[in-house]
């Protein structure tokens, strides 16, 4: 199974993503989420398109309780990015801007 996605990966998704994609996100494996998307059972809206079978990224978003555009969740909770030494590399410094 794929490794799921971090805050950062997922608020730089496009528009829509396939269901795999969106899986990830929660932390389904492939099998799974088709199985859910067929079934009507996936825990947001899947549009489909064909044979394919998408989900709006706003709404995978808002289920995982984030911002569209910001390095934050819903609780202002700091989701920056840092490397594996826990680096800051975006998102808030928790510093007030000097005057």
């Amino acid at each position: 199974m794929a490794a799921g996605l971090s805050v950062a990966d997922v608020q730089q998704l496009p528009a829509v993503v396939d269901v795999v994609t969106a899986g990830r996100a929660l932390g389904l494996g492939r099998t799974k989420s088709y199985q859910l998307a067929r079934t009507g059972g996936f825990p947001c809206r899947v549009i489909r398109v064909g044979k394919s079978y998408l989900v709006p990224t706003a709404e995978l978003l808002a289920l995982l309780g984030l911002d569209l555009h910001s390095g934050t969740d819903h609780g202002g909770r700091d989701h920056g990015r840092r490397d594996h030494g826990g680096r800051d590399h975006g998102g808030s410094t928790g510093r007030q801007p000097e005057e």
